[in-house]
């Protein structure tokens, strides 16, 4: 074996395509997986991202390129989130500090990023089925080169995988399913699943006898096929007895390893025996999330997000007082549910893997009884809530607004067909910023409010968010679910919030120069639009609907009426979203206002960066909409229309 080039310098400065990589010694991948390492720690520490994921996937990324041609094999990453190795060894390395920012690099696998990103994918759960069509697609073309799916521990207990490796099974393509178990998601991995992985966590690997034994018939004259015929079907049967991966032989995988995912030398050649051997393979892979951080294994679910750090000192003037962060809507009704919580015992709270995202750490330690995290299973969660509602408990289900979308069926079926009443609260709802596309909560008022039996809220601050889950909890005939997105909430209002009703709105300020309804975090975004309004001479109504269903018809009939303008604003899709509801509204109350405008995301998957700089490129921010608006109403109405600056109030001309 060659000497490894670590002696002529750094490695991955040589690496501008995976061919790269494939003329490297087998020693050279080692030294090189610890710079990627690194390189991952300097750049995420900066841009943030999802950083314990990609450090425990570092050498199965190397061994995975080293020993397959990506052109011409197939390659899917569930969930995606642990692809910075991939992006790096396959051309992207120069970029990679770009990750997550606007016009940069996505944080996930993406199809129109890169030839070798098959899929763009940022949910659980789907790689199975994608890959599994992809090899059936190469099947019928007599294509050799196989698919590989990367699937995490968490991943495949979710219901798609099962689905997909039940079909897999029967059809038999040529694939392999490398099963990278860290033993966590974003939190620990639950699940009966989880302890059956405990179990055969230390079994060898036992592929390579297998090989020896092939090539020791051969060498026997006369009676060596024959022979290898009997002792290798003999040699499966111990296989299969002694991998205890019979789950997955019984649904049709041939079951390999565990072996150990930070043992590059290992890696290539199982890898390399099983590209050989063919055929339906599961590869049993273990990691550690967050390898080669100090402590990481111990707490991997502190280094599974890094948050951005400034690329330089922040210089603070010591007469600047510092400023109390104000908290998030997260953090407003984690501790709220929990004060709910305490105060009835009938109020429980469930997560589908998402106990940190979703604030409800606290509540877990403080009500273990009454929490039930049940994994990447969010169409289970959904029907399972509805299930402890009909025994008369008051289930509070967070799961993130996006990831909602994956249990639609239940909430029709399960939930308001049944007139359980469970609250979802939609956390990450509307424009959610660095994860893109595949993360954006702006579906969730379209798909809602089509269904009976269910109200759709969303609060302007964190006072308003308290009320409308005191609200929800006290229902008991229908379902709610509660929007609020993944920011700060506003500064309080002086004013008192006013009681929750249902379908009821409110009118903030008065104005005869139009009308902006707004619903939600747009709710303050408005109030500061029409006070800048009010400073180019036009005095504008705002409405705080509340409800995206039902809405306030009488209201928006009475706040519209005799309006030059009226404009909804919202941080959802148009399509299907609450402008439509308020038009279709005014339209059947025969109200249709003069001039009818809506404020909101466009017909297009949004792409990554600050939640703020989306917000502004769909026209969003409080500078747009006053542009808009003013726009819109005509300058013989507006005195003079500029950007203001939001830390002096004044105008930039």
């Amino acid at each position: 074996m060659t000497d490894s080039s670590t002696d002529q310098g750094p490695i991955l400065p040589q690496i501008t395509d995976p061919r790269d990589l494939r003329k490297l010694p087998l020693d050279a991948l080692t030294p090189l997986s610890d710079e990627i390492r690194q390189r991952i720690i300097d750049v995420i520490s900066v841009t943030g991202g999802h950083l314990g994921s990609n450090l425990g996937t570092v050498e199965l990324t190397v061994a995975l390129h080293y020993v397959f041609d990506f052109l011409e094999a197939g390659l899917v990453w569930d969930v995606s989130h642990q692809v910075y190795t991939h992006k790096i060894l396959t051309g992207r390395n120069e970029r990679f500090p770009t990750t997550r920012q606007l016009d940069g690099l996505t944080g996930f696998a993406n199809k129109f990023e890169s030839e070798y990103d098959y899929f763009t994918a940022g949910h659980a759960g789907t790689a199975l089925s994608t890959g599994l069509g992809m090899a059936m697609a190469r099947k019928l073309a007599d294509d050799p080169n196989p698919v590989v799916a990367v699937v995490g521990d968490a991943a495949m207990a979710t219901g798609m995988t099962f689905e997909a490796m039940n079909h897999g099974g029967v059809v038999k393509p040529n694939m392999l399913v490398v099963l990278n178990d860290n033993c966590w998601s974003i939190s620990e991995t639950v699940g009966s699943l989880r302890r059956y992985l405990d179990r055969i966590r230390m079994r060898p690997f036992i592929y390579e006898s297998k090989e020896e034994l092939k090539s020791i018939c051969e060498k026997v004259p006369v009676i060596g096929q024959p022979l290898r015929g009997v002792l290798g079907r003999a040699h499966e049967l111990a296989r299969r007895v002694a991998s205890h991966g019979l789950i997955f032989e019984e649904l049709g995988f041939d079951y390999y390893g565990p072996i150990d995912g930070h043992d590059v030398p290992q890696l290539v050649t199982a890898l390399a025996d099983l590209k050989r051997k063919g055929g339906l393979n599961l590869l049993h892979v273990l990691t550690n999330k967050g390898h080669g951080i100090e402590g990481a294994e111990d707490h991997p679910e502190r280094c599974h997000a890094a948050t951005p750090q400034p690329k330089e000192p922040i210089k603070v003037q010591p007469s600047a007082a510092p400023k109390k962060a104000r908290p998030t809507y997260t953090q407003v009704f984690a501790e709220h549910l929990e004060r709910c919580a305490a105060a009835d015992e009938s109020v429980v709270a469930i997560t589908a893997a998402m106990p940190s995202g979703t604030g409800l750490l606290s509540f877990q330690k403080r009500f273990p009884d009454r929490f039930y995290d049940t994994g990447i299973t969010e169409q289970h969660a959904a029907a399972f809530a509805s299930g402890l509602a009909d025994q008369g408990l008051k289930p509070v289900a967070a799961i993130y607004s996006t990831f909602l979308q994956r249990g639609y069926d239940q909430v029709v079926h399960d939930v308001c067909i049944q007139k359980n009443p469970v609250v979802f609260a939609m956390d990450r709802a509307g424009v959610v910023g660095p994860d893109g596309e595949t993360h954006n909560g702006v579906f969730d008022i379209a798909f809602l409010r089509t269904l009976p039996n269910i109200e759709v809220l969303a609060p302007k601050d964190g006072a308003e968010l308290e009320a409308m889950l005191d609200y929800a909890l006290a229902r008991d005939d229908i379902s709610v679910a509660l929007r609020y997105p993944r920011e700060s909430v506003p500064e309080p209002s002086t004013e008192k919030t006013a009681p929750i009703e249902s379908g009821r709105g409110e009118l903030l300020r008065t104005g005869d120069g139009g009308v902006l309804i707004a619903i939600g975090s747009m709710v303050h975004r408005a109030l500061k639009a029409a006070e800048r309004l009010s400073a180019l001479g036009v005095e504008v109504s705002v409405v705080n609907a509340r409800f995206a269903k039902p809405l306030d018809v009488e209201l928006l009939v009475e706040a519209t009426r005799g309006q030059p303008l009226v404009m909804t604003v919202e941080d959802h899709a148009l399509q299907g979203g609450f402008g439509e509801a308020v038009l279709t509204a005014l339209a059947e109350a025969d109200a249709i206002p003069a001039q009818f405008r809506r404020a909101g995301v466009p017909d297009r998957f949004l792409e990554h960066g600050t939640r703020d700089e989306i917000l502004e490129r769909c026209g969003l921010d409080v500078d747009s909409i006053v542009e808009r608006f003013a726009q819109e109403l005509g300058a013989d109405r507006v005195s003079q229309v500029g950007r203001f600056d939001d830390a002096t109030g004044s105008r930039i001309c």
